[in-house]
């Protein structure tokens, strides 16, 4: 026998919400891979420095969003076919996959505080290796002046806090643009371009996290109560 009454309504509001949390996973699946194959981060940390690979942390992020997502998208079908179904088996394997998915967000979360001004910093201090042997004509120059070129015609600037205020010849045409002095006395250096661009993608994914994660607490207390009901029916 099918449940009535205000448990009924909690079976179709579980579906919507089950259905805009299907709607997420996909939306999320989206950007990560936005994210991921974003022309400015790929151009800069797929770079490589004589042995050293530019820091690639960012993309662990983002691997784990991708995974966030598909696996939001199955359990989000998963729960809307339970709840339509009125199956307690489903449903609870449905609580299960969200205790699980919203620990694992809770993890990651902390993981991208932790690491939010790493990945910055890291690439800037890749940045600044690349940029200082350029500048002082090392063994191996000529792929520093490849590296240092990328990242100021990815991010349109012009040397760094640290090294500018130290070696004049850092606008040379052979590093940087004729119209990157503007930008230079405008203060957008890379160290600042670097901040913006991983500080914006950075936000971006936390506002998805919060999100997602006040839908799975409603679909957590839904779920419940919609399994309470479907035993309580089926008493009687």
């Amino acid at each position: 026998m099918g449940v009535e009454g205000c448990t009924k309504c909690i079976k179709y509001l579980l579906f919507v919400f089950n259905f805009i949390f299907w709607l997420a996973g996909g939306i999320i699946l989206g950007v990560a891979l936005w994210l991921r194959h974003d022309s400015q981060t790929t151009n800069i940390l797929y770079l490589q420095l004589g042995d050293k690979q530019a820091p690639n942390t960012f993309y662990v992020g983002i691997y784990i969003l991708i995974a966030v997502g598909a696996v939001m998208m199955f359990v989000g079908f998963l729960g809307c076919y339970g709840a339509i179904q009125e199956s307690q088996c489903l449903l609870g394997t449905f609580f299960t996959c969200l205790v699980i998915l919203f620990a694992c967000e809770v993890a990651a979360g902390i993981w991208g505080f932790v690491n939010k001004d790493q990945i910055a910093k890291d690439v800037k201090q890749f940045y600044d290796q690349a940029l200082q042997q350029a500048l002082m004509g090392e063994s191996d120059a000529s792929n520093a002046k490849a590296v240092v070129k990328t990242f100021h015609e990815t991010l349109d600037c012009c040397g760094s806090d640290i090294i500018t205020s130290t070696f004049t010849p850092v606008w040379r045409d052979d590093l940087c643009r004729k119209d990157s002095m503007k930008s230079f006395f405008e203060n957008t250096n890379c160290h600042k371009k670097i901040d913006e661009l991983f500080s914006g993608k950075l936000y971006l994914i936390g506002i998805a996290a919060v999100v997602v994660a006040v839908i799975m607490i409603f679909e957590m207390i839904l779920s419940m109560v919609l399994c309470c009901g479907i035993r309580n029916s089926s008493v009687y």
